[in-house]
């Protein structure tokens, strides 16, 4: 049996007519790291807070390390560290001040926090700005500091609401290098919403979201294997032009650009017979064609064509 330190059932969040989260399941074992994709207004955001307590469900229970969060919520939070989009601690107190607010405030008596703290900081890589005002650090070293103080009480439970939204690609990937270490040396159990399919790829398992509804969950190998055989890739100019005339070859089901080239999501079992065809017609409507192969799908194809519910 798995180590299941999440266990959400039959999770609804209403906010009048409108329901936010429509009767979501998500389990999260220890070492695992699950990563929630979908558009905006999905849920993703309403689901992370009914998971840390933040916000109560219409219907559902949440188990946290076994532990039922509506039941005993102080005993369920004493092993969630969570982090918000926006940087919600105090800008005019320092980096260590900041740790050992929350430490305190959380019961951690001086012994139990400042060397934790002190460790937190050097993983974190903030031990020399500790004495820095938070409000000076930059937005990247900002989420840094935000996950020192969900980890300084040893939470077992990472929940993590687009951390790394606004901040600058190499911020992003030194991030994401201390949630993988995290996975390997503490096997906490992490939930973390994302824009960045880059990211979602380096999660254990994916689930997208849409309309408040879990539409699909499983590995990113599991979900890319959905679409094979069924994207093609092509790079043509001029490319709007080819996009225009591509998009109405019989069996092609979308047509999106990445980048300079095109990736063409067709119906199953058509792709030989679109890829012996596709120069005549882009020759025909006055292109060139440079570049058109069967390719791996990535995980946007398969998240553009959830949002299009034609898998």
């Amino acid at each position: 049996m798995a180590d299941w330190l999440i266990q959400a059932r039959g999770m609804q969040r209403s906010f009048g007519e409108v329901q936010a989260v429509a009767g979501v399941d998500l389990v999260v074992a220890a070492g695992e790291i699950y990563g929630l994709v979908g558009p905006d207004g999905a849920g993703k955001t309403t689901l992370i807070r009914m998971l840390c307590g933040a916000l109560a469900p219409t219907s559902g229970t949440v188990l946290i390390g076994g532990v039922d969060l509506a039941r005993y919520p102080e005993q369920a939070r004493a092993q969630i560290g969570y982090l918000s989009q926006r940087f919600s601690l105090y800008e005019d107190l320092t980096v260590w001040e900041n740790i050992r607010f929350f430490a305190e405030m959380r019961g951690l008596d001086g012994r139990g926090w400042q060397q934790r703290a002190l460790d937190m900081l050097a993983f974190v890589d903030l031990a020399e700005y500790r004495g820095r005002r938070a409000g000076w650090l930059s937005g990247g070293m900002k989420q840094k500091l935000g996950l020192a103080v969900a980890l300084v009480t040893e939470a077992a439970v990472l929940l993590l609401d687009e951390p790394t939204t606004g901040v600058d690609p190499g911020t992003r990937q030194d991030f994401w290098q201390l949630i993988l270490k995290l996975k390997l040396t503490r096997r906490v159990a992490v939930v973390v919403s994302t824009p960045y399919m880059d990211e979602a790829s380096r999660c254990t398992r994916i689930g997208f979201m849409r309309g408040g509804r879990l539409l699909l969950e499983g590995s990113p190998r599991e979900l890319r294997d959905r679409l094979t055989g069924r994207v093609i890739e092509l790079a043509a100019a001029p490319l709007e032009l080819t996009a225009k005339a591509v998009e109405k070859i019989e069996g092609v089901q979308t047509v999106q650009r990445f980048g300079d080239r095109l990736h063409l999501r067709v119906r199953p079992g058509q792709a030989e017979r679109i890829l012996t065809g596709i120069s005549g017609v882009v020759q025909a409507a006055g292109g060139a064609v440079s570049v058109c192969r069967p390719v791996e799908p990535m995980l946007e194809d398969v998240f553009l064509s959830l949002l299009e519910e034609e898998l």
